[in-house]
């Protein structure tokens, strides 16, 4: 398996195997609720994949008056992630905030060679596997029995250097992930930017039907691709109506 597909599997694993268990609410675990130095807040959780030389580490820190997640990435990638069991059509809009201090210089959202960004939040959702073709049923079928719970529909959301915001795209390695550019370029290198999305709109833009359940949020910050660094701040999130 190469790493661009171990790239999208990363940004899934550990997600879905325990969002079934969560009761319906539209609050994620507070990363401000948390002590600087201290471990996540449960449930939120280290994910990471076989075969990559080199992890993602994230940290919680103050900054300012508050504490948040930061991510430090050398050609490496990790995330984590916060099981939900949340209807999008009741809670439709995530708002969350972040803070890049660089962009990637080789980032590419068209390729798999630059299929890296300093920032990313996904948003999976509890997909009916019956709705999907026979051929691809059987490739993800393949892949849980190799040991990933592979989403079957995810949005995600990322800063990019050079895409404009709003570019909506395809995954490079998969028709089942929408990529939406959601910051784009340095203007707003070292800010705090506060972001919200219409989740359940971005899905009927991209799947063409209503959004089943949010099973899970997943951040990620990953160079393993092009080899180079990234520092990335995130801070709470939440789902508003």
């Amino acid at each position: 398996m190469n790493r661009g597909i171990a790239a999208f599997l990363f940004a899934i694993a550990g997600s879905l195997s325990y969002a079934a268990d969560m009761g319906e609410a539209p609050l994620l675990t507070p990363f401000s609720s948390a002590a600087p130095g201290s471990t996540l807040p449960a449930p939120w959780k280290l994910t990471s994949i076989p075969g990559i030389a080199s992890h993602t580490q994230y940290a919680l820190v103050r900054d300012g008056d508050t504490v948040v997640l930061r991510a430090e990435a050398h050609a490496s990638m990790s995330g984590v992630a916060h099981p939900l069991k949340l209807d999008a059509r009741v809670y439709p809009v995530i708002e969350w905030r972040w803070k890049v201090l660089g962009l990637l210089k080789k980032s590419d959202i068209t390729t798999k060679a630059g299929d890296d960004f300093p920032a990313r939040v996904y948003v999976l959702f509890d997909y009916d596997i019956r709705k999907l073709p026979f051929s691809v049923r059987a490739k993800i079928r393949l892949f849980r029995l190799a040991g990933a719970d592979v989403p079957l529909a995810a949005l995600c959301y990322v800063w990019d250097g050079k895409a404009a915001a709003g570019t909506s795209v395809w995954s490079v390695y998969t028709d089942r992930v929408r990529v939406i550019v959601a910051e784009s370029g340095s203007a707003n290198l070292g800010k705090w930017v506060t972001v919200r999305r219409d989740v359940a709109a971005d899905f009927r833009a991209a799947f063409g039907e209503e959004p089943p359940a949010v099973s899970g949020v997943v951040l990620a910050t990953d160079t393993d691709n092009t080899g180079e660094s990234a520092t990335a701040y995130y801070g709470d999130i939440r789902f508003i109506q």
